[in-house]
């Protein structure tokens, strides 16, 4: 097993959990989250099972903390790419861009799925992990009906229709049928027009 080093015993844990986590990420893009054993992940990170179960117990513990930091790179993500002066319109094609994004860069199951493979209650953290980019999509839809830009009744219903429709281009995304660009497109265009954007 290569070693780490580190200055502190902080320091060493914080390198085991990145390579933990990228040994997640590399994974779900052969062979998806859903496959994934701890063995698997031990393997592909260089270390024993016993070191794994020493920072994650099970695989929904694995899984809620990796889901943590997609989400965090999202938000990382999204703020870079847009100026302040973005419209609503520009914001939510970024969301719905970079959402799509992350369905190829960490191909998983629907929430059905999910919540089949993980338990009621380990998905519901895992959606609670998930929350702040739902805020984000919920706080584009609000200023966009403020401005006039969109044309909407119920904003919380609106957006979890805007992740249903994103999330029927999981499948043909993962499985290249259609690319990112391409499905951003079909996605944005078909959002926007719903919403009654001119953009």
């Amino acid at each position: 097993m290569p070693r780490i080093s580190a200055a502190t015993i902080g320091e060493h844990r914080a390198q085991t959990q990145d390579r933990i986590l990228q040994a997640v990420s590399r994974l779900s893009r052969v062979q998806g989250i859903d496959a994934i054993s701890m063995t698997d992940v031990a393997h592909e990170a260089g270390i024993t099972r016993t070191v794994l179960y020493n920072y994650y117990p099970d695989k929904a513990a694995l899984l809620l903390a990796f889901t943590e930091r997609v989400t965090h790179y999202f938000i990382e993500a999204y703020t870079a790419q847009l100026p302040p002066s973005a419209s609503p319109s520009e914001r939510l094609r970024a969301f719905v861009r970079l959402q799509l994004a992350g369905l190829v860069a960490h191909p998983h199951p629907g929430a059905a799925g999910l919540s089949a493979s993980l338990g009621p209650d380990a998905y519901q953290q895992l959606a609670d992990h998930v929350a702040p980019m739902q805020r984000i999509l919920v706080e584009i839809l609000d200023s966009g009906a403020a401005s006039a830009d969109f044309h909407l009744q119920d904003v919380e219903a609106t957006a979890r229709m805007i992740m249903a429709v994103i999330g029927a281009e999981r499948e043909p995304l993962i499985s290249g049928r259609v690319s990112v660009e391409a499905a951003e497109e079909i996605v944005s265009g078909f959002v926007l027009r719903a919403l009654g954007s001119a953009s």
